[in-house]
């Protein structure tokens, strides 16, 4: 497997801090849904991934480097790339527009995808090609597939793939109408935010298969039905990702939280209901809900796609609580 030549001292410290990563990651019970990923961490080098990346700090960001002449910086950059953070890893205008995921975050929706010997999956946001990595050494080359919008992210991430010993397909393209021409696939799974669940991915999608998408800053599971439906409810994990290129919309208007209690306004299970409710309650209303409902978490709500239609729901997609996501119809809220 070709590697970047770090020298013996930097190889060790890399593999030491490897396996100290591994150790919190399943610390954090993230590997409990599948045990089996532990080993890919263990093996896949994320530095080679990340030979640069930017810490956040006092004053603003710093670059790091794997090919610095300071011997000390080197080992800084070593060390941050086995740190259980994000890695900001390409900024444009002091924007983030692409990033390394926190590994443990990683491990815990590598594990909740439920991947079997033999699956195909598809990969929305190459990144740096950690992830896909990941996949190819549990699943193989040929059953990985990865698409990105940008074609310098996705010739970085297939470079970086290729040093680290790892081929699998990397394709330039919107991630939202999927990869048809290499389709079906058992698995789908998103690095990147979208506002809505893209019909083309459940499409793709074998009966049966599983899709894993940020979604409201949670995390969807949805499982495809024979019939071209797709459903299923958010994981108990908060997630926040860079939304999908080519899907930004402006950022939406600051809203009023008059009447909203100032201890729940910044409650992160609230604000999950308000980004999930953005268009179909205002805040007031969205906090009724909330309170009459005994503060639900993530894992009672869930998002139904068929039919031509899409949408989200507490407890039951037939109760008395659904409303359709951006971009859709579907049920109008009732609230009783």
């Amino acid at each position: 497997m070709a590697t970047r030549v770090l020298g013996k001292e930097l190889e060790e410290l890399a593999a030491s801090e490897r396996a100290a990563l591994v150790r919190e990651i399943e610390a954090s019970g993230a590997f409990a849904a599948d045990p089996a990923w532990r080993e890919a961490f263990a093996v896949v080098p994320r530095h080679l991934f990340v030979p640069y990346y930017y810490a956040g700090g006092a004053a603003g960001y710093e670059r790091r480097w794997g090919e610095s002449a300071d011997p000390r910086a080197r080992e800084r950059w070593v060390r941050g790339a086995y740190e259980d953070v994000p890695l900001a890893t390409r900024l444009r205008d002091g924007d983030l527009v692409s990033s390394s995921s926190q590994p443990s975050l990683m491990a815990e929706m590598l594990a909740e995808l439920r991947v079997r010997e033999g699956d195909r999956v598809l990969e929305i946001g190459a990144g740096t090609g950690y992830n896909a990595a990941l996949l190819s050494y549990r699943l193989g080359d040929e059953r990985v597939t990865t698409v990105d919008l940008d074609p310098e992210i996705a010739e970085s991430a297939r470079r970086h793939l290729a040093e680290a010993g790892y081929r699998p397909t990397v394709v330039t393209g919107d991630g939202a109408r999927g990869v048809p021409e290499r389709a079906p696939f058992d698995r789908i799974v998103a690095t990147c935010e979208l506002a809505s669940v893209p019909r083309a991915w459940v499409a793709q999608c074998r009966p049966g298969g599983r899709i894993l998408t940020p979604l409201a800053t949670g995390l969807l599971a949805l499982t495809v039905g024979g019939t071209g439906q797709a459903e299923g409810n958010f994981l108990h994990t908060p997630a926040y990702f860079v939304p999908l290129r080519g899907t930004e919309r402006p950022a939406p208007e600051p809203v009023a939280l008059g009447g909203v209690p100032p201890r729940v306004r910044e409650d992160e299970l609230f604000r999950f209901l308000l980004a999930l409710t953005r268009e179909t309650l205002d805040p007031q209303e969205a906090y009724a809900l909330w309170e009459r409902e005994d503060r639900p978490g993530r894992h009672r709500y869930g998002v139904t796609v068929g039919g031509g239609r899409m949408w989200a729901w507490l407890d039951d997609p037939e109760g008395p609580y659904a409303w359709p996501l951006p971009g859709s119809s579907g049920p109008s809220l009732v609230a009783t």
